[in-house]
């Protein structure tokens, strides 16, 4: 017999795993290429986006990272 809540439990492992995976080389990156994004954003005109659009994948990635941990923890909000 096939036991569905496993199935469920490893696909969320899964994903919970890549997103907590990428959002650790995001962080590795940023730190790696602290200099090279600085003068990127420095640079004036449209540039201003650089920084902006970095804090909004980051914002996903991290979000949906810890909201699949937390449902993986089997924590939920109150409604």
């Amino acid at each position: 017999m096939i036991d569905i809540r496993a199935i469920k439990s490893s696909k969320l492992f899964a994903i919970t795993a890549t997103y907590g995976a990428l959002s650790l080389t995001l962080y590795v990156l940023l730190y790696l290429f602290e200099d090279s994004f600085l003068a990127l954003a420095s640079n004036g005109g449209w540039f201003f986006l650089v920084p902006v659009a970095t804090a909004f994948v980051f914002s996903f990635v991290h979000g949906n990272f810890t909201a699949h941990f937390w449902d993986m923890l089997g924590i939920k909000a109150k409604k």
